[in-house]
């Protein structure tokens, strides 16, 4: 499984350690991911997914999943979320 978060596709960074006498060493900056199930209110179904502590807020602040999916750019979403998204917008479309 890999380090990235499956909504917005924050994933690993490298960077550099630097002590006190200015040696540089390298090292990787993790995002804090977090396993979570959310609930699609378009599908009635409950979805784990593995996201970092941003995207929690920010589907929080979007006013839940179906929002967040909707507005998020297809790019940045994992293959689950894109069919996940792809789903939510049928289903609207049908109620519609």
């Amino acid at each position: 499984m890999s380090r990235s978060c499956e909504l917005t596709g924050k994933g690993v960074q490298s960077g550099n350690n630097v002590s006190h006498a200015n040696n540089k060493t390298k090292r990787k900056f993790l995002p804090n991911l977090c396993n979570v199930t959310l609930i699609s209110d378009a599908l009635g179904q409950r979805f784990r997914l593995r996201v970092s502590a941003a995207a929690l807020r920010s589907v929080e602040h979007r006013g839940g999943l179906d929002a967040f999916l909707l507005k998020a750019d297809e790019n940045e979403l994992s293959m689950r979320a894109r069919l996940l998204r792809r789903q939510i917008v049928k289903k609207a479309a049908e109620a519609a």
